[in-house]
């Protein structure tokens, strides 16, 4: 294998701040296009779907578990998919390895789930086997062929306003191997992180940023920011504040 060369400190340093400069203009680019995706218009979902879960029948409005955003993975793991019946594909099945606790997703009103076409009892089976927790519901209409998935993973995000659910993106093959953390899951959402610094359209909701963030067994709903937690996460933005003016100067 043909090695990069071997620098002193003070070269790597500056080898490492040349790349730093790229990726913050990176992280920006992508900031700039999940503010223009919570732009995009929004598509009616006029249909009705029916899904299987563990509570029995449900509808897409039900998948939402109450709260205004929905994210639905669909997740190859049926007859027919190599290894079945004792695993899932096993792309999909690295994709379930890789999401963050949902409880951090919950706490921004989104609700993350995955569905198949596998009866319950066998999904219930491998989410056993492999220790995931995603809510995972089954298929049993065209919802898969509707939304761009009966052939080939994909990620859709809808909306719910009121009884009304909207289809607002999509994402499939490469966009789903950036999938996983919790910030991922929300910038492809047409409410996005739902913090102050977003550039979002008049009216969204917002809070600050860091202040929202819990531990996943300790979210209550409609709880104010711990007051601690506060004055230490303001401590930790000023202090990385003022060590990047010092860069600067």
């Amino acid at each position: 294998m043909q090695t990069p060369s071997i620098v002193s400190a003070q070269d790597w340093e500056a080898a490492r701040q040349q790349l730093l400069s790229r990726e913050k203009a990176l992280t920006h680019a992508r900031d700039a296009l999940a503010a223009e995706r919570r732009r995009m218009p929004w598509l009616a979902v006029e249909k009705a779907y029916a899904f299987d879960g563990p509570e029995g029948k449900a509808s897409l409005l039900d998948l939402f578990a109450g709260r205004h955003q929905l994210i639905i993975y669909r997740a190859f793991f049926e007859p027919g998919v190599f290894g079945w019946p004792d695993h899932a594909c096993r792309g999909c099945s690295m994709v379930a390895d890789q999401v963050a606790h949902v409880a951090h997703l919950n706490a921004r009103d989104t609700t993350l789930a995955f569905a198949s076409r596998a009866p319950q009892a066998d999904i219930a089976r491998l989410k056993a086997k492999m220790g995931w927790e995603i809510p995972w519901y089954t298929i049993t209409d065209g919802f898969d062929a509707d939304f761009g998935v009966d052939e080939w993973h994909g990620t859709n995000v809808f909306l719910r306003d009121g009884e009304r659910v909207f289809r607002t993106y999509f994402i499939n093959s490469r966009g789903d191997e950036a999938m996983g953390s919790t910030w991922s899951y929300l910038d492809i959402t047409p409410l996005g992180r739902q913090e102050t610094w977003e550039d979002s359209p008049a009216g969204y909701p917002q809070t600050a940023p860091y202040k929202w963030w819990n531990w996943h067994d300790s979210y209550a709903p409609d709880a104010p920011p711990d007051p601690k937690w506060v004055k230490v996460s303001d401590a930790g933005e000023a202090a990385w504040k003022n060590r990047d003016a010092r860069a600067k100067a």
